[in-house]
């Protein structure tokens, strides 16, 4: 893994997360986008070279509405840079973690993501990013 690629937080209204982050970092996101197939719509801010990923529920079965359900409104998933999804996908596998998606699949931000179960990441729920 080669960093930080962002952090995703859930909430229940992108607008109005919006305009607290904006506040928070002194400039506006840079990219609102759509994920049909997760359910969620996205809006990402920069944070010097990090990044900062909203995501709204479209839906009542979007795992982000099923997240704020049960957690609230917070930091959702961790996601991490990598050069080749699919080799760090079957290391991965090879020691032991267990996949939510063992093939990579379209992510928001021009990305190919899969998603690590968080009872083999002591909670956390950490994504795998690579440029698509």
């Amino acid at each position: 893994m080669k960093k930080i690629e962002h952090i995703g937080i859930a909430v229940r209204d992108i607008e109005a997360s919006n305009n607290v982050f904006k506040a928070l970092f002194g400039e506006a996101h840079y990219k609102i986008e759509d994920v049909e197939s997760e359910g969620v719509k996205t809006s990402f801010f920069k944070c010097g070279p990090n990044k900062i990923e909203l995501l709204q529920a479209t839906h009542a079965e979007s795992p982000i509405a099923k997240f704020i359900e049960k957690r609230g409104e917070g930091i959702h998933h961790i996601a991490f840079a990598v050069d080749n999804i699919d080799a760090e996908i079957e290391r991965l596998l090879g020691e032991g973690f267990d996949l939510i998606h063992k093939t990579p699949k379209a992510g928001a931000d021009n990305k190919l993501i899969a998603f690590l179960h968080p009872k083999s990441t002591n909670g956390v729920l950490v994504e795998l990013c690579q440029d698509a």
